[in-house]
């Protein structure tokens, strides 16, 4: 780490905490007469904002008493600041984040930024190899605090039933005559073989809840009534889609909005969230627990996701008639 002022982009991690000791040691290290080291948090405006500001301040100042137990004597020598960044934008990619660090660098003159290893606020794909690409495009040097990762052990083997395994069977063999398209003999045995190698194999892998097969076969039957239901709205939005682009004048209004939607669990919110990736006009971007970020490209498409057609119809799929009967997100989002 050279001299002068150090930007250090922050999150909740768990090389957070050793990320900082080992910037203050180097600061404290450091030739500079007054050496200068930011923390900042960009804010992504994933969920809502009032609460990311919360954690955000949280995390701060407890970057402060670390520091201040960190430098010890050097405490008055070394200037420590903390702040939050990217306030009034929506950070998705590596390049938002570097724009925002870019400019908060060139306001403070700050030379260089040091990352931790386990940054990654967005929580999807690895961010930081792409993020020190980013950065050092904008004429800044950034390199990767030198701190041990832990090591993370979770619990993929889990207690599963002859049930599991029956429902990931028929569902593999079925998967595959499909694919295959064919009930020929050689396609039939070739099915239940590649069926029974899947379910062996991820057993204790997937589909480790309780089978309640009465409560299976009725979302079975609901998701075939849903299926024509998604392609009808599909196409839908294909020919609205179509008269915005050949309309001359091009009336789109793109604009990213969120939504907390109701409905629970892996699977429910991901068939909501592929649901809309599949209507043309609107992406999920992001999903946090509940919590959907989706980038809509017209004004139309906006009134249909808030309007909630597509969310009742998988409430329905999976807690039945009674769960449909809910307020839309618009009236939840009081819009």
């Amino acid at each position: 780490m050279t001299g002068g002022a150090v930007l250090v982009p922050v999150e909740e991690s768990t090389t957070l905490r050793n990320t900082v000791a080992h910037v203050l040691h180097e600061a404290a290290e450091s030739e500079a007469a007054t050496p200068v080291v930011h923390f900042v948090y960009p804010l992504s405006s994933r969920g809502r904002l009032g609460d990311e500001d919360e954690e955000a301040r949280e995390l701060l100042e407890r970057i402060e008493l670390w520091a201040e137990e960190d430098l010890g004597e050097d405490d008055r020598r070394v200037r420590v600041v903390t702040a939050t960044v990217g306030e009034d934008e929506y950070l998705f990619s590596p390049g938002d984040y570097a724009d925002v660090l870019e400019r908060y660098a060139s306001q403070h003159d700050v030379e260089s930024v040091v990352l931790d290893p386990e940054y990654n606020p967005t929580g999807a794909t690895p961010l930081l190899p792409a993020l020190e690409s980013e950065i050092r495009g904008t004429g800044l040097s950034v390199e990767e605090a030198p701190v041990d990762r832990p090591t993370r052990r979770s619990r993929l083997v889990r207690r599963s039933g002859a049930g599991q395994f029956l429902l990931l069977f028929g569902l593999s063999t079925v998967f595959y005559l499909l694919l295959a398209w064919s009930l020929a003999p050689y396609d039939l045995v070739t099915g239940v073989v590649t069926g029974a190698v899947v379910s062996t194999v991820l057993w204790h892998v997937s589909l480790t809840g309780p089978i309640q097969p009465r409560r299976l076969f009725g979302q079975m039957g609901r998701l075939c009534l849903y299926v024509p239901f998604l392609l009808w709205e599909i196409a839908k939005a294909n020919v609205g889609i179509a008269y915005v682009v050949l309309h001359p004048k091009l009336p789109i209004d793109p604009e990213v909005v969120e939504f907390d939607a109701a409905v629970w669990s892996e699977i429910p919110v991901a068939t909501l969230a592929n649901s809309i990736t599949l209507t043309p006009g609107t992406l999920t971007i992001d999903v946090e627990s509940r919590h959907f970020t989706i980038h809509t490209l017209t004004a139309g498409a906006r009134e249909d996701l808030f309007d909630g057609s597509l969310e009742r119809a998988v409430r329905f799929v999976f807690y039945g008639r009674n769960a449909a009967r809910m307020p839309t997100p618009s009236e939840r989002e009081g819009r």
